[in-house]
């Protein structure tokens, strides 16, 4: 293969992994307005909505009234359960923040490793209620590696700018990018 060739090929798989990165990024980001309060009804705040927390404990109690893991049931059920504004304003923001940074590919590897983490613990939560949960999560995360391996922000995203007009800059490198 040629210089040119390879060149174009190495660019073809940045611009797929930003398009993954953006479309992964939506999906926590959603979290803006479906989990945080919003002022007007549009303007998202940092801080959980009411209706989140009455939603959050909810699902919760499904996921774990038949959950084989019995540590991990006392620790959910007496910790999470018992703390459920803490962990509602956990999730929102943790999903806002994650998605945000992933769409803008900004701080794109912190936003994939607080992805990650989040996807791991609902795929803890869920994973022996059905097949497509186990599914779902084992693949989302083996995405939010992929692009923290990948350094996703780097085409298309503000990680990739910033690296181009400040060489050296600490942002522009692991973990955060």
């Amino acid at each position: 293969m040629t210089d040119t060739v390879m060149r174009n090929n190495r660019a073809l798989a940045g611009q797929g992994l930003a398009l993954i990165r953006i479309i992964v990024g939506f999906w926590f980001a959603k979290a803006l307005f479906t989990k945080l309060a919003l002022v007007g009804g549009f303007l998202p705040l940092p801080y959980a909505s009411d209706r989140w927390i009455e939603t959050m404990p909810k699902i919760i109690s499904k996921q774990m009234a038949e959950h084989p893991i019995a540590p991990y049931k006392a620790f959910v059920e007496g910790t999470v359960l018992t703390n459920v504004p803490l962990f509602a304003n956990l999730t929102a923001i943790g999903e806002s923040v994650a998605g945000t940074f992933l769409v803008l590919g900004l701080f794109s590897g912190a936003g994939s490793f607080i992805a990650l983490l989040l996807t791991l613990n609902y795929g803890t939560a869920s994973w022996h209620l059905s097949a497509a949960n186990q599914g779902f999560h084992w693949t989302l995360a083996a995405v939010m590696i992929g692009l923290w391996w990948g350094r996703a922000g780097m085409t298309w995203g503000v990680d990739g700018r910033l690296a181009e007009s400040r060489p050296g800059w600490w942002g522009s490198k692991r973990p955060w990018s």
